[in-house]
């Protein structure tokens, strides 16, 4: 690493070095499987940790967490550092582990609510018609004051409106229990996938993946993501919603000597594969603006195809392992990478992209004054961490060690929109009756009317056979009561009768 403000990604002829004040305009690491994307990743993640910014990245197949132990200088990159002048140091980086499912990290959530409708239509695969039936179901969840956490409140917020249909009709448009039917089910899908696990609270909290180490190192944060990759839509969708609260939280900073954070997207294709319109906007304008917030994004996928053309115009800093040209679609997308980068007139591009070896890349970073150098072949640096997975004690040792430790184990379940729901409907949350309570007599009416004969007569005692059972005549003293009780209830009923009346008299005519 130099001192300059700079990070070593190799050499060429020269030093090929990714300049921080720089990096928070994006990148692009790209090249086909087995070609070393995941080493240069993690040479710039080490680079970016020993600068103190912190990172964020998801770990595809566990690679990625050997981050977190020191080197054991493998022959091949000792070898390695020699050739590029130097030193091999085995090196750590203070490492916070993070899964959705919290088995190999600390758990990480976000609510209904902070996902939305757009990005919830998106993980949920709902077509126009669905979507329109999750929006209004937000809106009415807004109008209500209903907490959307989790996704039983979701649930409870559809039947609310499956039930109401008719008198939501006029006011929000048609909506079919059929639409929201479908919406049910697609819930209960990403439930069987344990996408339930994602949504609740504690929620995560951006700033606690913004944090540097005792030693001013910046923390790396790595997404167990093996598991999460079994459903690749709520892998994408989770890493959008990332970069989402980012750009929503995060105040302006303008163009800063060193990224605030540095963000990686492996898989990158899977965002935008099949991505609607609407979607595709809003990651183009997040990747557009989100620099100004001091965050800088880097897309790691197979081939500069797999990225639309406005989001990859954004990507400043390339690097481009090797490519495969088997088939006339592999020829094609070599000839599209070629050209993404500004041409070296002594190196053919096309070329090289297919003879590249494992460790080698075209290295195009920007320069000082933002414009891309043009592309050289070089040999990528040697990670100074422990190249491929940690072992599980390693896992563990640094999840027990973590300062976050305890904040996200425990999921909280406060009252949201299903319990309120359920208690307009005098259900417990179990969906038990809730029973009703019994209390003594009232006030002075409910005295009256038992002494107006409202309260059981007193029986005779049957005390053999023969006897004559039923009531008992009324004493003297029980007379006098009764008759000054009806006395009374005549004359307060005529009293409130004459006050009703006046009342309603009196507004009739406009008089007080």
């Amino acid at each position: 690493m130099a001192d300059d403000g700079t990070i070593l990604i190799g050499k060429s002829g020269k030093p090929e070095n990714l300049l921080l004040k720089l990096a928070n305009r994006h990148g692009l690491v790209t090249g086909a499987t087995g070609t070393g994307k995941t080493v240069t990743l993690q040479v710039m993640a080490e680079g970016f940790a020993r600068h103190g910014v912190p990172v964020f990245a998801a770990d595809i197949k566990g690679d990625l967490s050997g981050i977190v132990a020191p080197g054991d200088g493998k022959p091949a990159f000792v070898n390695r550092a020699k050739e590029l002048g130097l030193k091999y140091e085995p090196d750590r980086f203070t490492t916070v582990f993070w899964d959705v499912f919290g088995e190999q990290g600390h758990p990480v959530r976000a609510t209904i609510s902070e996902m939305g409708p757009l990005l919830l239509s998106r993980l949920l695969d709902l077509n126009d018609t669905a979507e329109g039936v999750l929006n209004i179901a937000f809106r009415i969840a807004d109008e209500q004051k209903l907490l959307l956490l989790d996704l039983k409140d979701l649930r409870a917020i559809l039947s609310h409106i499956a039930e109401n249909a008719s008198d939501l009709t006029t006011k929000y448009g048609n909506v079919s229990p059929a639409t929201v039917g479908t919406i049910q089910r697609a819930l209960l899908v990403l439930e069987n996938q344990k996408g339930d696990l994602f949504f609740g609270e504690p929620a995560l909290e951006i700033a606690d993946l913004m944090k540097t180490d005792r030693d001013g190192r910046g923390i790396v944060n790595i997404l167990a993501a093996d598991k999460l990759m079994n459903n690749p839509r709520l892998y994408a969708t989770f890493l959008l919603w990332l970069l989402s609260e980012l750009f929503e939280q995060l105040p302006e900073v303008g163009d800063l000597d060193k990224p605030k954070l540095v963000f990686f997207f492996d898989e990158a294709h899977l965002l935008f594969n099949g991505a609607p319109k609407a979607l595709l906007t809003a990651v183009e304008q997040v990747v557009r603006l989100i620099r100004s917030k001091g965050v800088g994004v880097y897309f790691v996928t197979q081939n500069p195809l797999d990225v639309p053309d406005t989001v990859l115009a954004q990507l400043g800093n390339r690097v481009q392992h090797a490519l495969r040209a088997f088939t006339p679609r592999d020829q094609k997308a070599v000839r599209a990478a070629a050209e993404t980068f500004r041409q070296n007139p002594k190196l053919n591009t096309e070329q090289a992209i297919t003879q590249l070896g494992v460790g080698e890349a075209l290295v195009s970073m920007l320069e000082g004054k933002g414009s891309p150098e043009i592309v050289e072949r070089a040999l990528i640096a040697p990670p100074m961490a422990q190249v491929g997975p940690c072992t599980p004690q390693q896992r563990r040792q640094a999840i027990d060690g973590s300062a976050l430790k305890g904040k996200y184990d425990t999921m909280v379940d406060r009252e949201s929109a299903y319990e309120v729901l359920m208690k307009r409907k005098n259900l417990n949350p179990d969906g038990s009756p809730v029973e009703a309570a019994t209390e003594g007599g009232g006030g002075i009416l409910d005295t009256i009317g038992g002494w107006l004969g409202g309260g059981a007569p007193r029986e005779r005692p049957k005390t053999g056979p023969g006897s004559r059972g039923g009531p008992l005549p009324q004493s003297m003293a029980e007379k006098v009561i009764t008759s000054a009780a009806r006395s009374a209830a005549t004359s307060i009923g005529r009293q409130v009768g004459t006050a009703i009346l006046r009342g309603i008299l009196g507004s009739m005519s406009g008089k007080r």
